[in-house]
């Protein structure tokens, strides 16, 4: 599992958006730092744990036009 050090401002939300690219991985990244799961905004220096995750798409997510019939 990798670290992410945090920088004065930093948020759960920006930080799931700044490493995994979409801020739908934040509950994920809370879970692996139950800990701090109360801070909101950090200060620097905090080293979050990053779990590595799996980027699955439902065929029931996706609109219609985007669907394979078969």
């Amino acid at each position: 599992m990798r670290t992410y050090t945090t920088v004065q401002g930093d948020k759960w939300d920006g930080i799931a958006h700044k490493l995994y690219g979409d801020t739908k991985f934040t509950d994920t990244l809370i879970s692996a730092n139950f800990k701090y799961r109360m801070i909101y905004i950090f200060s620097a220096g905090t080293v979050l744990d990053i779990p590595e995750v799996e980027e699955r798409v439902s065929v029931e997510n996706l609109p219609p036009w985007k669907r394979v019939s078969g």
